[in-house]
């Protein structure tokens, strides 16, 4: 049985994009660093990467900050790659005024970035989410829809409307409304908050089952447990798959009075939070040190990686900015391995060109400073 279609980026061209009035990249290898002192633009080239497909980038950034200041106009950012459908051109861009960005694939206008999942699967670790464990159900929600987009290119817009959905309630509910009106959006939300409930429930038990044969391997990250845990959760559990929906519209009709008084929606999916412990020592992973819930946080990504390349038919991209620098040499050698065992492509980032010796003579290091990019 053929595995997944290894993807690779071969050519990353910026125009007034961050710090980069104009750049080329020509990438040969799979594992890639960018070495540089801090704020030389490391990170800004892998979320010109992360543009490239379904979302607002690993920043969430509003797109006129993406534009290099003094620019006359606005940003574009495009990369020739090798995936599913052979060498394929995608570009993204933004002009001051326009209400959204720009998405083409092989120079044709595209209607929504969720296009790019076609051809493209980013995925990515960055330093603001070493308190992801300790942090907001919120921030926790946002990690895992991410995670869920990867493998499920419906996802994002599902949520998108179930937002757009809440906050009509939430309208009516300050406003005052016959109940037909509460009806009629409260069917629209219970439909869609079910969908985004089952595709988190099916991502959740698909990666539980892929992070358990990563443990099998002995790698030197622990071994995440990972749940939906929440009061909409208790009562689904509670109820047969097919009367789930009905369920959550009686929760929303018995709770008008109440939500009024709070001013928003108090009960759903959108209050869900992921739940995550250390197995190995049964603790919540919030409590554990610092530097295991990096490690938690390295295992459960690599998971996810793998989980993406099985379930997509392609092999995923993964951006790691400054993954280096807090493990020890035998963790650090111990991701390079994994990496190259993976097949993916990978674009890391650090301030010290010894972090990545161990990757080997296969990888390729590029020097980064003052706008410029040499290797």
């Amino acid at each position: 049985m053929a595995g997944p279609t290894p993807v690779a980026l071969r050519r990353l061209t910026l125009s007034d994009f961050r710090n980069y009035a104009s750049l080329s990249l020509d990438v040969g290898a799979r594992l890639v660093a960018f070495v540089g002192a801090n704020g030389a633009g490391k990170t800004n080239l892998i979320e010109a990467v992360s543009l490239l497909t379904a979302g607002r980038g690993l920043r969430r950034a509003p797109l006129a900050d993406l534009i290099r200041k003094g620019a006359a106009g606005g940003f574009a950012v495009s990369a020739l790659l090798d995936g599913p459908y052979g060498e394929t051109r995608l570009g993204t861009g933004y002009d001051p005024g326009e209400t959204g960005r720009r998405v083409r694939i092989d120079g044709e206008d595209a209607r929504t970035s969720e296009s790019l999942l076609d051809y493209l699967r980013v995925l990515w670790l960055l330093p603001s989410m070493d308190g992801l464990f300790t942090g907001s159900a919120g921030d926790r929600r946002r990690f895992l829809d991410r995670l869920v987009l990867a493998i499920d290119p419906g996802h994002g817009r599902r949520v998108a409307d179930l937002e757009k959905a809440l906050r009509s309630r939430n309208r009516l509910l300050e406003e005052g409304a016959t109940p037909a009106y509460f009806d009629a959006i409260e069917s629209q939300i219970a439909q869609i908050g079910v969908a985004v409930a089952l595709a988190r429930r099916e991502t959740v038990n698909l990666l539980s089952g892929r992070i358990a044969a990563q443990g099998a391997l002995g790698l030197p990250f622990p071994q995440a447990g990972i749940r939906l845990e929440g009061s909409f959760e208790v009562e689904a559990d509670a109820v047969a798959a097919s009367d789930i929906e009905d369920r959550y519209i009686e929760i929303l009709r018995e709770g008008r009075a109440r939500d009024r008084a709070a001013g928003r929606t108090l009960e759903g999916p959108h209050r869900s939070d992921l739940a995550v412990t250390h197995l190995a020592k049964d603790m919540p992973a919030g409590m554990a040190s610092t530097g295991e819930q990096k490690a938690l946080l390295i295992g459960l990504v690599l998971a996810h990686a793998d989980l993406t390349a099985s379930v997509a038919g392609m092999t995923p991209v993964l951006l790691l900015d400054e993954i280096a620098a807090h493990l020890d040499p035998d963790r650090r050698a111990a991701l390079f391995a994994r990496l190259d065992t993976l097949g993916l492509q990978v674009f890391m980032t650090g301030t010290d060109p010894l972090l990545f010796e161990s990757l080997g003579h296969s990888a390729q290091l590029f020097t980064v400073g003052d706008g410029k990019v040499e290797g």
